[in-house]
């Protein structure tokens, strides 16, 4: 018999709300200005925008994008925004945004988040060509081998 299944006198249950509350970061929130509303960040993720994330990523209903937007942002941002005429790449350079200053106020600006999209964008597309080059210089090294000592294919 271990420890842990021996009875125990009850214990005063552990107040985990009283503990974040004292866990709670005084650091400044980073905010932002958008189609004339403002948006004051959380002073962390919160858990659902993370998990909303990950399913955002195989999913295409926009539900699931507004859940995760709302978590940030309140409810009903990506309908105001999108009536606004936001464009995808525009919400995807809020999103690197608002994720780095949620995490550490100013570290990243608009432009630099704007320059981090195009980045990912590049490399994005970068990667079909690299593997459509790197297989064709794979398969014509082995043509190349295949024709020297004579073998068959």
């Amino acid at each position: 018999m271990s420890e842990y299944d021996e009875p125990l006198d009850v214990i005063e249950p552990a107040d985990f709300d009283a503990f974040f509350a004292e866990q709670a970061p005084g650091r400044p929130r980073a905010s932002l200005t958008l189609y004339g509303r403002e948006y004051v960040l959380p002073d962390s993720l919160p858990l659902l925008f993370t998990l909303q994330m990950e399913r955002v990523q195989s999913s295409s209903d926009p539900a699931d994008v507004r859940r995760m937007l709302s978590t940030l942002f309140g409810e009903g941002a990506l309908d105001t925004w999108a009536e606004a005429g936001m464009t995808d790449r525009q919400l995807a350079i809020v999103l690197i945004y608002s994720a780095a200053n949620v995490r550490r106020p100013g570290s990243v600006s608009m432009q630099r988040a704007a320059e981090l999209h195009d980045e990912q964008e590049a490399a994005k597309e970068g990667k079909g060509t690299a593997n459509r080059a790197q297989r064709r210089a794979t398969s014509k090294k082995k043509r190349a081998a295949t024709a020297r000592s004579g073998a068959r294919s």
